[in-house]
């Protein structure tokens, strides 16, 4: 009887045992369940979409004379400064070369003249017998440019038929300015056989003219441009016009260019001066993640001041409600998101 006792006891004693080790063993898996939940819920939450760290934003801008430099180093600094990005601005040829530079993958943001986007996305102009470049992608429309065919009052040049036999600096070979050049030719029946052409940048081909090397000079810029007005220290200014039969055929065949009117107080001629003017455009490359383009649209136009403060053109046309004015391309999907949100697209 005590034998059986004691087994009873012993069983009894194993079972007791066993139910403790088994609790003891399910309370710290409910802690630690706990745990990981509380853990969960104060770790901070992996940036979705990209790294910052993985992108360096280079911004192709022109000639450092000219506007799209400062403008151009402005957005740049903004990525930098403001959204944490690594970026630089890139003085280069300005637009043919910066749309080239976009579709290499050699820069991720460029400016550039609608006029050369347009001729690159549809294989013309410049771009003929080249594959058309419809992944071009657009972040914001910028400012509009215009043509500016200068010229001083001892060259005796009064109109575009004036060229005829004169030495022209046209701009760097495929720049927006030569592309404007040859086209401005091309409508007032003209080639450049009829003038003694030299490529140089605006800002060269003024200091030439201040020699007596250059006769006249194709501008294409914002206004008033510091290499022209420089000029005007020296020398009379004078802009010949665009305008009459030559700027019928240009706008019809051309319809980026918009005719406009450089008023006389800009450069202090005689008169107020017909011309046309191209929109330029802050192009991104298409294969940029869509939340990385959002928030650089979405960060240029929230410190949009910093952009306008570069320039007096930036500040009068860099907003919001211009984004869109001039841009015949698509959008980044990124871009489109943010312009949506403000309302500016269905």
């Amino acid at each position: 009887m005590n034998k059986r006792m004691s087994m009873l006891l012993s069983l009894l004693l194993i079972m007791v045992l066993v139910f403790t080790a088994c609790a003891g063993a399910q309370e710290p898996a409910q802690e630690t369940e706990t745990e990981v939940e509380d853990q969960q819920e104060e770790a901070p939450q992996e940036e979705a979409g990209y790294n910052k760290d993985d992108y360096f934003l280079t911004v192709a801008t022109g000639a450092t004379s000219g506007l799209y430099y400062p403008i151009g180093g402005a957005f740049s600094n903004v990525f930098q400064n403001k959204l944490g990005f690594k970026s630089s601005a890139q003085s280069t040829g300005a637009s043919a070369e910066n749309i080239n530079l976009i579709l290499t993958g050699d820069a991720e943001m460029a400016i550039a003249m609608s006029d050369a986007v347009a001729q690159a996305y549809q294989g013309f102009g410049a771009f003929e017998g080249k594959e058309p470049a419809e992944n071009l992608r657009a972040l914001t429309g910028l400012y509009p440019n215009f043509v500016q065919l200068v010229t001083t009052k001892s060259s005796g040049i009064e109109s575009f038929e004036d060229l005829k036999g004169k030495k022209v600096g046209i701009g760097a070979p495929n720049s927006g300015v030569e592309l404007n050049a040859r086209l401005m030719y091309e409508a007032h029946g003209m080639t450049y056989e009829d003038s003694s052409v030299d490529y140089l940048n605006y800002g060269e081909a003024i200091d030439q003219m201040k020699n007596g090397l250059v006769d006249a000079v194709f501008v294409t810029s914002g206004i008033p441009n510091a290499t022209v007005m420089e000029l005007g220290v020296t020398d009379e200014i004078v802009l010949v016009p665009i305008e009459g039969e030559g700027l019928e055929k240009l706008t019809e065949k051309y319809p980026f260019f918009v005719p406009e009117v450089i008023p006389a107080d800009i450069y202090d001629t005689e008169g107020d001066v017909n011309t046309v003017t191209v929109r330029n455009i802050m192009l991104v490359r298409e294969d940029l993640p869509d939340e990385l383009v959002y928030d650089l649209a979405k960060g240029v136009f929230e410190n949009i001041s910093d952009i306008q403060a570069s320039h007096a053109t930036a500040e009068k046309n860099i907003t919001l409600e211009n984004a869109q004015i001039g841009v015949d391309i698509p959008f980044h999907d990124g871009a489109v998101k943010y312009y949506q949100e403000q309302g500016l697209m269905d």
